[in-house]
């Protein structure tokens, strides 16, 4: 699938918290995938990374042309789904498509095969999107908005709540007011936008972030994360809840953070295996170092089958040393 070029959405509605919708950019380009390809060897990207390939407000999010109803004032059912009275979307028809929806409310997911395509969630206090014990989630072209920056931010864009979901795939979405991106520990997350973070005392920030304790593979592939805070990180792999392995973190503009990425690995702990990270680009539009301590950390170089490759500076092309 293509990032995209930019045109407004058109909103069929704009009843209560969906009128914060209104003039959302989003778009489409019919190129090839530019996560099949490796970025241009291009610098200064972390100030428009369109014009080097990568997702931003240009070219995720909801596609052009787009009419969105609301819910539940326009509609508040499909097959596969409900608005429930208590202030969620239920998702529990396995196969499900939600789609053309602006929706003020958390979606949570508990089927199966469920596609979330061309929908806007602005919601607050919790995640955008839940998943919850399933398989084969797809939430793509999608607008995930908090409220706000800070009362009003999410818990997450997207979370997998309980860490088992298998197969998931989050792709050319516009995520923003979050505490956390993404969180996942298995699937594909590609091709997003997730910038401009949420915040109240007591958060710890991520762009996308796994917890551990899980094998299946995880790919981070061609994302733009942009950390304008100095805590946590624009990708984070972290050992709570057991060894991290085989995850990938291929071709993405990252910045900010107290680190821009976190390896896998606390002192002390098992050595994750299987961590590739390559030819990634990172910026110093927030701190010199990427994050405010440095571009990486937690990083075992010398593990089975982990690999620091072709990581460099987007301010200079300079290659960052292996950790």
């Amino acid at each position: 699938m293509a990032l995209r070029r930019t045109t407004t959405v058109a909103l069929a509605g704009v009843a209560g918290a969906a009128a914060l919708a209104a003039g959302l950019s989003v778009a489409f380009s019919g190129a090839a995938s530019a996560a099949a390809q490796p970025p241009r060897a291009l610098t200064g990207c972390g100030t428009s990374p369109s014009s080097c390939g990568y997702p931003d407000a240009s070219n995720t999010g909801v596609p052009a042309g787009t009419v969105l109803k609301t819910v539940p004032g326009q509609v508040s059912s499909g097959t596969g789904w409900h608005f429930d009275t208590r202030g969620w979307v239920q998702v529990d028809g396995a196969g499900a498509v939600l789609s053309g929806l602006s929706i003020p409310y958390n979606i949570n997911v508990t089927a199966p095969h469920v596609t979330i395509r061309g929908v806007q969630v602005i919601t607050s206090g919790q995640p955008g999107i839940s998943i919850r014990h399933t398989a084969g989630v797809t939430v793509e072209d999608s607008t995930i908005t908090g409220v706000n920056a800070t009362t009003g931010r999410m818990l997450a864009g997207v979370k997998d709540m309980y860490g088992d979901s298998t197969g998931l795939t989050i792709q050319r979405n516009n995520i923003s007011w979050a505490e956390t991106g993404a969180q996942l520990e298995s699937g594909l997350v590609q091709d997003n936008y997730i910038h401009n973070t949420g915040f109240i005392p007591g958060d710890h920030v991520n762009g996308v972030t796994s917890n551990g304790g899980v094998t299946t593979p995880l790919a981070i592939t061609h994302n733009t994360i942009l950390i304008d805070r100095s805590q946590t990180d624009a990708i984070g792999l972290f050992d709570d809840f057991g060894v991290q392995a085989n995850r990938t973190i291929t071709n993405n503009l990252l910045a900010g953070g107290g680190y821009s990425i976190y390896g896998g690995q606390n002192p002390g702990t098992p050595a994750p295996t299987g961590i590739q990270v390559t030819g990634n680009k990172i910026a110093t539009i927030y701190y010199a170092k990427g994050g405010a301590y440095g571009p990486v950390t937690a990083f075992n170089s010398t593990a089975t089958a982990n690999t620091w490759t072709a990581n460099t500076w987007d301010a200079t092309g300079q290659t960052i040393p292996a950790p």
